[in-house]
């Protein structure tokens, strides 16, 4: 079971399948946890410590609202597996952060994806491939939401994963600001989760963009 402060945490993306692995890990450590979600069917589990509240995350006031009493953010936003945008990250990040310092929470929790600024670099040929051309309007779009994250004055951790699957929760992988990646790397969701929980706490942390690895 993963350390657990006294955390209450909000979830953006808690209907996707990373956000999914979010809320259930987090329950199961005993944080409170509130969901933000369009559609809150979509989060199958029920809890005494969850809270689904419906809203969408391009309304501010929800945002607040959700944020209010909350100690940290916890974003597993994305668009799935659609290979268009549609702006998703560039519209909703200025609002999370204004929400944020509206509510006067400071830490956030942002997956991203490896390959992503910096750290393109550092991934395999082929991961550069995709990089460049199906998954070229994605990754610009998380650029953004990254340069704007960056430039805000919040406890931020930008967590960027390799190729993400639904393999188990093995609490086995590897993270760092750089890692030597090589062939097709990929992690479970469940890990990129426990990841994430893991390190909310963890000042070591704040203002770092860390790649994560099986």
């Amino acid at each position: 079971m993963l350390r657990c402060a006294a955390v209450k945490l909000l979830v953006l993306g808690a209907t996707g399948g990373t956000g999914q692995q979010v809320v259930t890990q987090a329950v199961d450590a005993g944080y409170d946890v509130t969901a933000l979600a369009r559609s809150p069917g979509k989060i199958p589990l029920q809890h005494p410590r969850l809270r689904v509240i419906e809203g969408e995350l391009s309304d501010t006031g929800a945002l607040v609202a959700a944020m209010r009493d909350q100690d940290a953010v916890v974003s597993a936003i994305g668009r799935g597996k659609t290979f268009k945008s549609d702006h998703l990250i560039e519209r909703t990040v200025p609002v999370i952060l204004a929400a944020m310092q509206e509510a006067g929470v400071r830490r956030l929790m942002f997956t991203s994806a490896v390959g992503v600024g910096a750290t393109f670099q550092m991934a395999p040929l082929v991961p550069k491939i995709f990089f460049r051309t199906l998954l070229r309007d994605i990754y610009a779009d998380k650029a953004i939401g990254e340069e704007l994250i960056r430039r805000s004055n919040l406890d931020w951790t930008i967590v960027q994963p390799v190729q993400l699957n639904d393999g188990p929760l093995t609490r086995r992988y590897r993270c760092g600001e750089r890692l030597a990646l090589s062939g097709m790397p990929a992690i479970s969701r469940a890990n990129t989760a426990h990841f994430l929980l893991d390190r909310i706490n963890d000042p070591s942390t704040y203002g770092r963009t860390i790649v994560i690895a099986d």
